[in-house]
């Protein structure tokens, strides 16, 4: 089916009225200190660089240090600078207040310890000016991104981005890096929608504009890692898990007008999709074994990086869950033929069964074996967990068949 819209008009580049072409938000809590670096090497490249005229807005989140005199002074200093200030805490309650009070067509954000390189700025918002994208991201899990960061870190992120993959199918690559860009005509669809205030704004925005159709342009970046940085792991990481289940909810209840937002903003498909042809045991098998093959690596990578900062136990389950989710979603779509959102809920209940099982064997062999042989080899140790994965296996094809077959 061809798309019979209107494509979406570029931003011009000699705009007649001063209005800024780009505005980039910087949210701030408690950053009296490295606010005004921050700004003026923004604002100096920004300066030398970006074509378009283009505006600095530091939203500061409520903060009770000397950060918001220190926003005033630039914005005094600095034309280009300005100020919003905001009674109350969260990310994504400055970025929805300073998006929709901005007059300018493409806006931005980025965190303040510039952990981005500014080089992949402009790269970041060229496809929305022009109107060829509508979201644009920064990447750190790019083959071409460069990111110096803790192990730690890394795996926490992997970890969940795959759980995102596996539990909102969704299609972009790094939800949480603090770079990211939206065209304003786009952001003021989709803003009322999200109701996430704090860490889980970005990825609840993303996940409506990638099921309303939008495009989502990713740049693979330059990112160095804040040693000084405030986030709180695990408070976040309960916060995103309770907005995964939220949001998992309303997308299987149909509570999101998502096809109004599709007609209202989506780009129509070129044409549809062919109709996918059932596949046999034979094939199912094989193709059930090529899904196996690539979780039973990713389990094994995920528990190699988190069994030295989290032990054995903790390591096996973290690896487990997310390899758990990402197999069922590529089970239900490669080896089953399923598609769609119906009974979705349903197969990943199943999966998580599959799960619980899986994790009684893997945990009782590390469980056994650490009691039998006190310490032992990593190799040794990696055999076990191979055995015990096949066993989980064999009995994930028949739950994950019987739960499925009847839809193939």
């Amino acid at each position: 089916m061809t798309d019979t819209r209107e494509p979406r008009a570029a931003v011009q580049a000699r705009p007649t009225a001063p209005t800024a072409v780009l505005d980039v938000v910087v949210p701030v809590y408690n950053e009296e200190a490295d606010l005004a670096p921050c700004v003026r090497r923004l604002h100096a490249h920004l300066t030398a660089h970006f074509p378009y005229p283009f505006r600095i807005t530091v939203a500061d989140n409520a903060s009770v240090d000397g950060t918001l005199a220190v926003a005033e002074a630039l914005a005094a200093e600095l034309p280009e600078v300005g100020v919003l200030h905001l009674d109350a805490k969260g990310r994504g309650r400055a970025l929805r207040a300073a998006w929709s009070a901005s007059p300018a067509p493409v806006l931005a954000y980025m965190d303040v310890d510039l952990s981005t390189d500014l080089a992949a700025l402009l790269p970041l918002v060229a496809p929305l000016i022009s109107g060829h994208s509508d979201l644009a991201i920064g990447t750190r899990l790019a083959r071409t991104s460069r990111v110096v960061r803790g192990a730690k870190r890394e795996v926490i992120s992997r970890g969940y981005n795959l759980l995102l993959r596996g539990t909102l199918a969704v299609r972009f690559s790094d939800a949480q890096c603090g770079f990211k860009a939206i065209r304003a005509d786009v952001a003021a669809g989709l803003l009322p929608l999200v109701q996430d205030t704090g860490w889980f704004f970005d990825t609840e925005l993303l996940v409506l504009a990638q099921r309303s159709g939008l495009r989502i342009h990713e740049v693979p970046v330059d990112w160095v890692d804040d040693p000084d940085s405030r986030v709180d792991i695990v408070a976040t990481a309960m916060a995103d898990l309770r907005g995964i289940w939220r949001l998992g909810r309303a997308l299987v209840t149909g509570a999101l007008p998502l096809a109004d937002l599709r007609a209202q903003l989506g780009r129509a498909p070129l044409q549809a999709p062919p109709a996918q042809v059932p596949a046999g045991l034979p094939r199912q098998l094989a193709r059930f074994a090529a899904v196996g093959v690539g979780s039973t690596l990713a389990y094994l990578l995920l528990f190699l990086l988190a069994r030295g900062p989290l032990g054995a136990q903790p390591a096996n389950l973290l690896a487990l869950l997310v390899t758990a989710v990402a197999n069922t979603a590529a089970n239900r779509r490669l080896t089953f033929g399923v598609t769609g959102r119906r009974h979705a809920g349903r197969h990943h209940l199943q999966g998580l069964l599959a799960f619980a099982l899986g994790l009684a064997l893997t945990s009782g062999s590390l469980a056994v074996l650490h009691a039998t042989a006190g310490t032992p080899p990593r190799a040794l140790e990696l055999t076990v967990l191979i055995a015990a994965n096949l066993a989980a296996t064999a009995l994930r094809f028949t739950l994950l068949r019987l739960a499925m077959h009847h839809r193939a």
